[in-house]
């Protein structure tokens, strides 16, 4: 999602409380002693790209796992703790690789489009949010998608204007790549006529003037967001809380930020401190002033036994589909005057990734169209011949790939940092913008692993919801939630279950530079595993879709159940 929407939110009091004492066997474990939890059902990506079963784990005081044990294999005769799994099924936490953890809390916290699926309907909702919420001096909001109202074009700062009140409004789209805003909100910003489009960004002029309609794409966005009131300090504390609340639910126990703000950084270390971070968070900074503001010198070790550490950094080449930013190498199908909004030339993202590689920092790059992609593949082999070792570049999204492009993935070690939500979403709306030819190189998850590219899988949450089961349902049958359509879009990119499976644990973790201790259930692993209502590995997509989350458990101790909420923080709140 771009800068503007990750940083500006409104001045919100309230303060969810995820603290829940739970008088479980969890609270005990913080006596430091081995546990045994047995008696399960268990499957784990095997390290060698099959599945594993397994009925019993030991754990030691660290939280990591000591032992995996088979059927009729001997367990120890004594141990501290016992968890009797009664024949439940688990697997290992999931690893969303890419996520916006601030924007996923604040979404929460103001105004939310998705479920809109007319533009009358949204204005219905606007209306609405503002007469409940008179003390608010702008109107903020997210997740509206004109290509779900049945529109061929961009909402107006008209419409908008009918049930604003005449307070700014800011919204921005599902995908963070553009913003809906009324004639208060530019009138505030000072855009006009005469306003020139930034550089990587377009304003939305109405038919047959220069007059900005009401919708700012990609870097345009930064016009009008350099005004919207910034959140206070408790404001973060609080969309952090609603955010992690949401993963630990979705039995994600870690994942990677993408797009980290030193005042986000500073909101992870004060949940550190105060002992409320349960979740895992690998950071990628906003651009190189927020990496050097955060990593210093280079990449940091982990802290908070394992909770938090700063590894690279994330950068923009291009825009979206939805508003037609994405970088195309052909003009787009329905609108042949554009092929769409690159965010800086190939000379300028060069320089900031080596910026990033010569103090060792990984570098995911956001590209989803071909020309953007085929500029990334073309920068990293320009870099390579510098920057040796195991670098792990990340190319985030890759939604639209030539098919001359898909096997440069599998070269320089290049992880595929995909969602497979977003295919589902989207399929019909990449159909008109991209047509057919462009179609084989699009969301291809299969021909990419098949080049030897590491497959990251994540749901670029609040974009999506951050739900890896959904996630999963989708990677297996290239089918929305309506089973449409028949056969799976592009079927012949369908992956397995244990393919997907590793994409969403050992892939992932792999991505962050996180192998050796998580995304897996395995001796000398991190003891990151979830209690599921159904056995993912003989599921069809329709249940797999359904799964339910019973238990999240997260360094051998249980942070969340579906019967109690959260657990009570376990361990000191010092970084260490």
């Amino acid at each position: 999602m771009p800068a503007s929407s990750r940083c500006r939110r409104p001045a919100l009091s309230r303060w969810l409380s995820t603290t829940i004492a739970l008088p479980l066997l969890a609270v005990a474990l913080s006596a430091h002693a081995d546990v045994l939890v047995d008696n399960v059902i268990g499957l784990t990506p095997d390290g060698k790209g099959g599945l594993e079963r397994f009925t019993g784990l030991l754990i030691d005081d660290q939280g990591n796992i000591s032992a995996v044990y088979h059927d009729k294999e001997k367990r120890p005769k004594k141990v501290a703790y016992k968890v009797d799994g009664k024949g439940r099924y688990v697997v290992p936490g999931m690893i969303d690789a890419h996520v916006h953890i601030m924007d996923t809390g604040f979404a929460k916290m103001t105004l939310d489009l998705s479920g809109a699926r007319s533009l009358e309907e949204a204005l219905v909702q606007v209306r609405a949010y503002v007469q409940a919420h008179p003390d608010r001096s702008w109107i903020e909001g997210n997740g509206w998608n004109q290509a779900n109202w049945g529109l061929d074009r961009m909402p107006t700062a008209a419409e908008l204007d009918r049930v604003t009140g005449g307070k700014p409004a800011y919204l921005s789209r599902v995908d963070g790549h553009a913003a809906w805003v009324n004639s208060a909100a530019l009138a505030a910003a000072g855009v006009t006529d005469s306003t020139a489009d930034p550089a990587g960004g377009r304003i939305e002029r109405a038919a047959g003037s220069r007059r900005p309609a009401g919708v700012l794409v990609d870097a345009a966005q930064d016009l009008v967001a350099a005004k919207v009131p910034q959140p206070r300090p408790s404001d973060r504390d609080t969309a952090f809380g609603e955010a992690q609340l949401e993963f630990l639910k979705q039995g994600v126990t870690a994942l990677a930020d993408m797009g980290t703000t030193i005042q986000d950084w500073q909101a992870y270390r004060r949940a550190g401190d105060a002992g409320n971070l349960r979740v895992r968070i690998v950071s990628y900074a906003r651009g190189t002033d927020d990496m050097a503001l955060i990593g210093g010198s280079g990449p940091g070790g982990w802290l908070y036994g394992d909770r938090l550490k700063i590894q690279g950094v994330k950068l923009y080449l291009d825009g979206a589909l939805g508003s037609r930013g994405a970088w195309l190498k052909a003009p787009y199908a329905d609108a042949p005057e554009t092929s769409g909004l690159p965010r800086m030339n190939e000379t300028q993202l060069g320089n900031l990734m080596s910026r990033a590689a010569i103090d060792n920092f990984q570098v995911a790059v956001h590209a989803i169209g071909d020309k953007a992609n085929e500029t990334v593949l073309d920068t990293i082999d320009q870099l390579s011949q510098t920057y040796k070792g195991d670098r792990r570049w990340r190319i985030e999204h890759a939604q639209v790939v030539a098919p001359a492009d898909v096997v440069r993935f599998g070269q320089h070690g290049i992880v595929a940092s995909m969602q497979p939500q977003h295919e589902a979403s989207d399929r019909t709306m990449a159909e008109a913008r991209l047509g057919p030819a462009r179609l084989a190189g699009a969301y291809a998850w299969k021909s990419i692993a098949a080049t030897g590219a590491p497959l990251a899988f994540g749901s670029d949450t609040p974009v999506e919801p951050p739900a890896p089961f959904v996630g999963l349902a989708v990677a297996i049958s290239r089918q929305g939630a309506d089973g449409q359509p028949v056969g799976g879009w592009q079927p012949q990119e369908k992956l397995t279950l244990g393919q997907a499976l590793a994409a969403y644990t050992s892939g992932a973790a792999y991505a962050m530079f996180a192998e050796d201790r998580l995304g897996r259930l395995a001796r000398g692993m991190k003891a990151d595993f979830l209690f599921v209502d159904r056995d993912v590995a003989t599921a069809t997509p329709e249940a797999l879709r359904q799964t339910k989350v019973v238990e999240t458990w997260i360094n051998g101790q249980q942070a969340w159940s579906a019967a109690r909420g959260v657990a009570k923080p376990l361990t000191s709140g010092k970084a260490r």
